[in-house]
């Protein structure tokens, strides 16, 4: 079977890479990092492609370039992901809809053109990585926390549609992971894992791929992704405003 890892060069993605390699695939990674790329070539001798899925027709361009090499995708993990903390304003506004772009349309496109060819063979996995926050208002991280919750709905909804076809699709909702896209201390990264509130990137891909070859529609690891929104359910919105107010000043 071949895997195509969006965001495979590093983090989360090169460890979807690594994992899926251990299982016996052959893998196709895609990222706009070349020297991350040729880097993960090197240690997994797999095919790469350098490409930014934040521009708009990332999705079709990507599509189009596996079809003409010839490429079969069976296992689609769709894990590249941008972050930023800041509150929605015009001058990020520009970050913000390439996130929109990254988390949403490419994989809108992703998983419509794959996921076709996988239900013609009658069989296939798609693994969308969305985040905690999808169940959560997430001030600060608005439009990250959006996203998030559009890939919530939207796997639910296409598992529904590709399942009777043969064709599994997985939604991961990780809460903290200890990559590079967050920026905590190392201090802070140290303190979570020891606590078990941050995973180690390992130990997420291990269950969310457990996860998609048993076939289940989402999977929420730790008791962090159940106890988090149930708390912030509790909150009346006035305290979330004063929260994230005094946050910010800081």
């Amino acid at each position: 079977m071949r895997a195509l890892v969006t965001g495979g060069s590093s983090g989360m993605g090169l460890e979807y890479a690594r994992e899926l390699s251990r299982r016996g695939c052959e893998l196709l990674l895609v990222s706009n990092r070349l020297d991350e790329l040729e880097s993960a070539r090197k240690e997994l001798d797999c095919e790469i492609c350098c490409m930014d899925l934040a521009v708009p027709g990332a999705g079709r361009e990507l599509y189009a370039w596996c079809c003409r090499q010839g490429l079969e995708i069976d296992i689609l993990v769709n894990n590249a992901g941008m972050f930023f903390m800041q509150n929605l304003s015009a001058e990020n506004l520009p970050k913000a809809e390439a996130m929109l772009r990254l988390h949403n349309e490419t994989v809108v496109s992703l998983c419509t053109l794959f996921g076709a060819r996988m239900k013609e063979r009658g069989q296939g996995y798609i693994l969308n990585v969305s985040s905690m926050t999808a169940w959560i208002p997430a001030p600060g991280i608005t439009m990250y926390a959006a996203t998030k919750a559009f890939l919530k709905s939207f796997g639910k909804s296409l598992s529904h549609e590709l399942r009777p076809y043969g064709v599994t699709v997985t939604t991961v909702f990780p809460s903290a992971v200890d990559t590079p896209l967050y920026p905590l201390s190392d201090g802070l990264r140290r303190a979570g894992r020891r606590l078990g509130v941050i995973w180690t990137p390992r130990r997420l891909v291990k269950r969310a791929l457990r996860g998609l070859f048993h076939r289940r529609r989402m999977v929420r690891p730790g008791v962090l992704n159940y106890l988090v929104p149930a708390l912030v359910r509790l909150l009346p919105n006035p305290l979330i405003d004063r929260i994230w107010l005094r946050w910010s000043r800081r």
